[in-house]
């Protein structure tokens, strides 16, 4: 019964990623090599965030009273994550191809690196357990809305970067990238207003994050239209 749980959360999480890249039609440019890169960015940025929240922000835990929440503080915090978005405008540029190729060879090698990094040691040693636990279906959940999330992040860097962007579509754009930062921040603001349970905030990230990629695949779909993609 151990094996069966480890194996079927194994699937739920790390499925979607092997179908994306399959099914996608990225395995087709042979991409294997940039996904990789791109985890490779993933990795090295989340070095840079951890240097520069140990510079700029030492000892945080310890400095705050316990149940007390400093909203500045956890904002400022969050301004690292734009960290992210220059990792994600590196891995585009060394990903050749068109805009498509692009967005998902760079989205699927981010999103994997994350997953293997924040999901597989928790897997191994606690979906192993001899006790079945909901927590372990629900993270596996989240790496797949996760998968979503970093999929519009990268389409929003792509468009930010075309300087054939219509000027009509420039604001909606800027405004998704200056708020993807503190995505997390609004989410667990609106769950505590709310008091929703764990599964209530996983259910508003996927629709928060379905909502964001439709409006930057309509946003793509536009442009592919206007530049003949």
């Amino acid at each position: 019964m151990t094996l069966y749980h480890f194996g079927n959360c194994f699937a739920l999480v790390y499925a979607p990623y092997h179908m994306a890249y399959k099914f996608s039609g990225i395995s087709e440019y042979a991409t294997f090599s940039k996904c990789v890169y791109a985890g490779g960015l993933y990795i090295f940025t989340q070095l840079c965030k951890m240097l520069l929240l140990a510079t700029f922000f030492p000892d945080s835990d310890s400095n705050q009273v316990v149940g007390e929440y400093d909203a500045f503080f956890e904002i400022l915090k969050a301004t690292v994550d734009f960290a992210d978005l220059l990792g994600l405008y590196f891995a585009l540029n060394s990903i050749p191809g068109k805009g498509h190729a692009k967005i998902l060879t760079a989205a699927i090698g981010w999103a994997s690196a994350e997953v293997l990094v924040t999901r597989s040691v928790p897997l191994w040693v606690g979906a192993r357990g001899s006790e079945f636990d909901w927590r372990y279906i629900r993270s596996c959940a989240e790496s797949n809305v996760a998968l979503l999330q970093h999929a519009s992040t990268a389409a929003l860097v792509w468009l930010w970067t075309r300087s054939d962007l219509p000027r009509k579509h420039s604001p909606a754009v800027l405004t998704l990238l200056a708020l993807t930062p503190y995505r997390s921040l609004i989410e667990e603001a609106i769950a505590s207003i709310l008091s929703l349970s764990a599964w209530a905030l996983l259910a508003l990230r996927a629709i928060h994050a379905t909502a964001l990629g439709l409006t930057s695949l309509a946003i793509y779909a536009v442009l592919a239209q206007q530049i003949g993609m």
